[in-house]
């Protein structure tokens, strides 16, 4: 570790057991742990990640025989793959299946005689008719489609929020409601996500959008789980159940929590009727006797979570009830109207909120439940909208397959009613003079 330090490289860059890692193959994305002697499946591959540990994220591994991983050595030789005669033009090209020399047997024997993936590719090219007469990009392009097929590689990277949410939106999009990164991207920048602001998060991205804006562990969550957070972010994460804001709105909360959560512990203390009649023969009297402790011991156990429990819900109510949170950010697959009339009350005065949905019309009635109610300035509705483009020489242009849509956003900014506003009811409008009276009002003085 010394040595590493003194070279300049950190230590958070380097693969260890334990963390959580995303392999990369291509445009296909997936995340592991780091654990010796435990098989994992990749693209229809059983693969050990064990050699893994101690080099650095980002490496290019090969996939060897068995499934090991061998860190891929810098090749000079790579440039044999360049090609110093190209046609003009593809016209004169004719795919008829017969300009490839080897057969599938041939590529096969090949790689039992153990060549490489870039030896491979090198044999192809060597052994086609009509290489040479393709132009250069359509060379490049051919070398590119056969790399991707028989070079066997597997790069490890270190978590982050672009690659989890483009590993999620490229292999599960509906278990994160179909948010797309450059979505995610906008909701931390339209919340103003900082250090240390309080920040309460409604989502059910399979803890995604947390991760992303709140360096939080908290329960168990498959988006959280692949940060790899270190165990002491556990503590700045608060649990609240959705169920209880009206009571703590309304004051309820201290008093109820301690009244159900006392009463269900004394249910298992009852004996059942098969238990008493047991007692009477003296070898069941000890059975009896070990069931009723464990069930003690059951019971007090069961006790000693619902007060950890409850001292959870304390804590986090206690954060709430001043009503003084830094932002809010709502992306879940339910109505978000309710959550968000509901939650707004726990935020201080201008102070921003973002809502994702899939869909517009539930965001269109937010939008116009907040500007009848008010208490919202600077309410915007927009969808978010992406491209690639391939950036080459001569060849730069829109990439021909694109996402559909990313969802849409409603932000705004919070601000503070007053109780005493004037009314501005029809009855107050007629006693107001008209402009014509006012003008009138003033020629006579």
């Amino acid at each position: 570790m010394a040595n590493n330090m003194d070279d300049g490289i950190d230590a958070q860059c380097i693969i260890k057991e334990g963390d959580c890692v995303v392999m990369k193959r291509g445009d296909i994305f997936k995340a592991a742990q780091i654990q010796k002697k435990r098989k994992v499946i990749f693209e229809k591959q059983w693969l050990f990640l064990d050699k893994t540990i101690g080099e650095l994220y980002g490496t290019t591994f090969e996939i060897a025989s068995g499934g090991t991983l061998q860190p891929r050595k810098p090749k000079h030789t790579e440039s044999s793959t360049e090609v110093k005669k190209a046609g003009t033009d593809n016209r004169n090209i004719v795919d008829d299946g017969r300009s490839q020399k080897l057969t599938r047997d041939d590529i096969e024997t090949l790689k039992e005689q153990g060549l490489k993936g870039q030896e491979i590719v090198q044999q192809l090219i060597e052994n086609s008719t009509t290489f040479t007469d393709k132009t250069e990009f359509a060379q490049e392009k051919y070398i590119k489609k056969k790399k991707k097929k028989y070079e066997n590689t597997v790069m490890i990277l270190k978590p982050s929020t672009r690659i989890l949410a483009q590993m999620y939106h490229g292999r599960e999009p509906g278990k994160i409601c179909y948010l797309r990164y450059d979505s995610l991207a906008q909701m931390l920048t339209l919340a103003n996500i900082h250090a240390g602001s309080k920040v309460i998060v409604f989502e059910t991205c399979a803890g995604l959008v947390l991760g992303a804006m709140y360096p939080g562990g908290g329960p168990v969550r498959a988006g959280m789980e692949s940060f790899g957070f270190p165990e002491h972010f556990h503590q700045t994460l608060h649990d609240f159940p959705l169920c209880k804001v009206h009571d703590l709105l309304g004051g309820r909360l201290s008093q109820d929590a301690p009244e159900t959560d006392e009463a269900a512990p004394p249910k298992p203390e009852q004996q059942s009727p098969e238990a008493e009649s047991m007692d009477t023969a003296p070898e069941a009297g000890r059975e009896t006797e070990e069931r009723d402790k464990r069930r003690e011991d059951k019971a007090q156990e069961r006790k000693t979570k619902m007060e950890e429990k409850r001292k959870k819900l304390l804590a986090a109510a206690a954060l709430l009830e001043p009503r003084n949170a830094d932002g809010l950010v709502i992306a879940s697959r339910f109505h978000p109207c309710p959550v968000l009339l509901g939650l707004l009350k726990f935020m201080a005065p201008s102070r921003p909120f973002v809502v994702y949905c899939q869909y517009r019309e539930p965001l269109i009635e937010c939008y116009t439940k907040l500007r009848e109610q008010g208490g919202a300035i600077n309410l915007r509705l927009a969808e978010t909208w992406l491209r690639h483009y391939q950036v080459l020489p001569n060849r730069t242009h829109p990439v021909l397959l694109m996402s559909g849509g990313g969802g849409y956003l409603l932000s705004g900014t919070t601000v503070l009613t007053s109780p005493t506003q004037p009314a501005t009811g029809p009855a107050h409008r007629a006693e107001e003079p008209s402009p014509k009276r006012i003008k009138l009002q003033e020629t006579d003085d």
